[in-house]
């Protein structure tokens, strides 16, 4: 459900920008930031996407558990709570519970983690959705002029990320917005947890190798999956 709202910031929260504070405050209100518009004298004019339940975490497993030992009992919590966290690669890929113990993780590995939380406590309508987009400076500024360099307008990346009732969200980081990318989606795919370890590198790898050849594209898959690393080296940074 999506739904815009005008929201007045209290004044002793309020500052000239997006601070902090002040997103914290309205994520206290609201399930999740999807786009801020706007901000005129403390109004915000938001675009704000709340699930129709906030589901309670009731499972009796060892990861339920842990996370629970953290004050976050409901799904709305948990999501806050990963969307926080720094971006990170942790250890080891295949073990999920590492978000939660290393307090870091990637789109992939939050989004599997969540996914994962959502099935062991029965929470509905979660998907795990693997997504390939067209890569740039322009909807990922952070890789910097990585492809500039390289004379490449994009790079086909795998993003992982979930849809709540049909509705896309990303998770990776608190300034995460799907919007950044979504006129670039080149397809989707819905995938379990277990897949974001070796299945989604090897489907992103064969997207990468067809791509080159269907496009032309005067480099080597071992030089584009380079130059795509030192893109999320800078990601990380």
């Amino acid at each position: 459900m999506i739904k815009q709202f005008f929201i007045k910031i209290p004044k002793q929260i309020r500052n000239d920008s997006l601070n902090e504070i002040s997103m914290s405050y309205i994520e206290k209100c609201f399930f999740s930031k999807t786009s801020i518009l706007s901000i005129v004298n403390g109004l915000f004019i938001c675009y704000f996407y709340k699930m129709n339940n906030n589901y309670r975490l009731q499972s009796t497993d060892d990861l339920t558990k842990l996370i629970k030992q953290n004050q976050i009992t409901n799904w709305k919590d948990l999501t806050l709570k990963i969307k926080h966290l720094p971006y990170g690669r942790n250890a080891n890929r295949t073990d999920l519970a590492l978000v939660w113990k290393e307090q870091k993780g990637t789109c992939s590995s939050k989004h599997a983690f969540l996914k994962h939380v959502a099935d062991l406590n029965k929470t509905p309508n979660i998907e795990l959705t693997l997504g390939m987009y067209k890569m740039n400076q322009s909807n990922t500024p952070k890789i910097g002029n990585v492809l500039s360099k390289h004379k490449l307008d994009y790079i086909p990346e795998a993003h992982c990320y979930l849809k709540i009732e049909g509705k896309p969200l990303d998770f990776t980081s608190k300034h995460s917005d799907f919007k950044t990318i979504e006129n670039d989606i080149l397809l989707e795919k819905i995938i379990t947890p277990q897949q974001v370890s070796e299945f989604k590198v090897a489907f992103h790898k064969a997207y990468i190798k067809e791509w080159i050849t269907t496009n032309n594209i005067p480099y080597s898959f071992e030089t584009i999956w380079d130059i795509r690393e030192q893109c999320i080296t800078n990601l990380s940074s």
